[in-house]
Parts: structure tokens; sequence; C-alpha cells
């Protein structure tokens, strides 16, 4: 089964409603101030008989979405504090001011703009569909006066102050929406074992690139996890082909030194803003011996993460792929904020 990240739920989702007829509202969150729960650029489409996929809110603001759509498809909903009609192709913002965020259930204060965008043809998705589906990032650009849509190649950028910052993946500056549909950040997988697996599959969900490099025969054959490129480059090669920028984060997972250590030689002196590696606290004491005498010095091997992911008390290899993947999000949102 091929996991899907919300972005890719929501657009599937919405074009397969068109496809059979329906007419759908694409909700973005493009401003939020105070303690919205969503952050900007989070996504929801809304069929026209209220049905809901996906979420800006919570799951509060979505019930009156719903609820007006079925009410009212063409006219202004009572979340709006604007007084146009939304008709196809036009697109109409949203505000939930501070008494209607505590008559929503959102925080105290909280606050979001939506933009709604009413699509009536499959083919406005099909492309950015197709371009989710094979992984291929692309911006997509909307005027929100005239509601003209278009579509540029987006590359990730490979300076640490825009992977700091998080800003490349979403603006609005008042009338054009930009938003980036597909990954961003990658993942370097080292090992095609169960842990890989399941890392991985959590991993799509958080819209990352993931990269899986097995050189060793008889590993890649089981292999089982769709939306991952498997390779099986020699691991230094694999981290020095697709994991050195400081959107990327190197996962040693096979708890094979021989193959771990190689990757590890150069993650670390890399930009990759984690480098982790599976094994215990006794292990990876030696392993920061070994990678000593191969010539890394201490602060590149103080980078480290070992033993890999959060402390949370992890025993099997989905438990320890939840805390890997939560040391990720832990990871960026530190880089994000400082």
């Amino acid at each position: 089964m091929s996991i899907k990240n919300s972005d890719e739920e929501v657009i599937t989702v919405a074009h397969n409603w068109l496809t059979s007829g329906h007419t759908v509202s694409l909700v973005t969150v493009v401003q939020t101030w105070g303690s919205s729960p969503r952050p900007v650029g989070s996504m929801a489409a809304v069929r026209d008989d209220g049905e809901l996929v996906g979420s800006v809110s919570g799951g509060c603001v979505e019930k009156q979405l719903a609820e007006s759509i079925i009410k009212n498809r063409n006219e202004t909903s009572d979340l709006s504090n604007t007084q146009h009609a939304a008709t196809p192709n036009q697109v109409v913002t949203y505000h939930v001011d501070d008494d209607q965020a505590l008559r929503f259930g959102l925080a105290c204060g909280g606050e979001l703009a939506l933009v709604f965008e009413q699509l009536i043809d499959a083919s406005t998705l099909a492309d950015l569909l197709d371009n989710i589906t094979n992984r291929i990032s692309v911006v997509r650009t909307l005027d929100t006066d005239s509601g003209h849509i278009s579509y540029q190649p987006y590359q990730r950028e490979q300076d640490a102050q825009s992977a700091e910052t998080g800003t490349a993946m979403f603006s609005y500056d008042g009338r054009t929406v930009k938003k980036v549909f597909g990954p961003d950040w990658r993942i370097l997988i080292i090992g095609c074992g169960q842990l890989s697996r399941y890392t991985a599959e959590f991993a799509l969900a958080l819209d990352y690139e993931v990269i899986v490099c097995e050189p060793r025969p008889g590993f890649k054959e089981a292999w089982s996890v769709e939306g991952v490129t498997l390779i099986d480059l020699s691991p230094d090669d694999a981290v020095l082909a697709y994991a050195t920028d400081a959107k990327s984060a190197v996962l040693a997972l096979t708890h094979d030194p021989n193959v771990d250590d190689l990757a590890l030689l150069e993650a670390l002196p890399s930009d990759a803003f984690y480098v982790g590696a599976l094994g215990s606290m006794r292990n990876y004491q030696k392993r920061k011996q070994r990678l000593s005498g191969l010539g890394l010095d201490t602060q590149a091997i103080d980078r480290l993460v070992g033993p890999v992911g959060l402390d949370i008390g992890s025993r099997t290899s989905a438990e320890i792929a939840i805390s890997v993947v939560a040391d990720l999000i832990k990871t960026r949102r530190t880089l994000q904020t400082d």
C-alpha cells in the first residue's frame, strides 16, 4: 500500500470527487494569528454535499465549513467577513476572529485566514496529482484575484538559511498563494531491514523524500515500500550523492559497522541536519572511537545521534521508528525557531 502524506490525500480525494461529478472547495490556511492549531499551507477539501478531507483547524472549524457548504453552496459562508459569492473559479477569503475562535473551539486568541477555491473540473488537479504521485516537487501559484493557477518546477534549497527558516514551502502576500507540493526534505536510510521499512513509511507520511541504500546482496529483494528510491551504492557514495545538504538526514540502521560507518564518515562532516545510527549506548561509544581512529575530528563525531531517536522506551521496530521520526521533527522545529 502506498503511504500518502496529508497534501497528497487531500488532492487525491478531491480529484476523485471531481471525477465523480461533484464540485469541490479547496481550502488553504494562508495566515494565522495567536494560537491557531494548523500552520499556513494546511489544506482541506470540502465536497458539495459537505464531505470533507484534510484539516485546517484541528476539527472544529471543519464542521462549520461542511455545514456552510451544504446550507449555502454559492453564497457567502457564515464564517466569512466578506460579501462575495463563491462561484466557480472565484476565490473567497475567510476569517475567524477572536469571538468566532471561542465559538468554534479554537484556542483563545487564535485566528486564521482561509482561501477557498471552487473546483468543478478534475483536469484542474490532474497534473498536480501526477507530480505528487511521482514525488516531483512543484510550486503551485494561485492568483486570488483572477483565479489563475500556474506551476513551476521546484528545486530543493541547498543553503542553510532556507533550511532553518522553512520559508521556501509556502508564501502569501495578500493576493498570490504559493505552495510547494512534493518533498522538500530528504532522508537517506542505510539498510533494508524491518526498522528501515517502518521508518520509511512514517517519513513518507511526513512528506520526506526517502532514499534507501542497500549494498548488501539479498536484502533489497524483500523491500516492499512504494514511493521510495532504492539504490545499491556504497553507503559513503550514497551520502555524497544524495545527503550532504542542510535539508537532508542520514540514518544508519543496519547495525553493521562495516556498512553504517562508511555512511557516517561522509555524513558527519557534511551539512546534513541530522545524522543518527542504530545501536546501544555501548556500541555508540565504540563507534565514536572507531570514527576517531578513521580520522574524523571531535566536532564532527559529536554530531552523531546515538542511540538514534528519542528515548521513549522503544523496543519493537515500529516503536523505534516512531522515536526516530519524532526526533527528526524535534530537530527540524528547533532549527526553524532558533
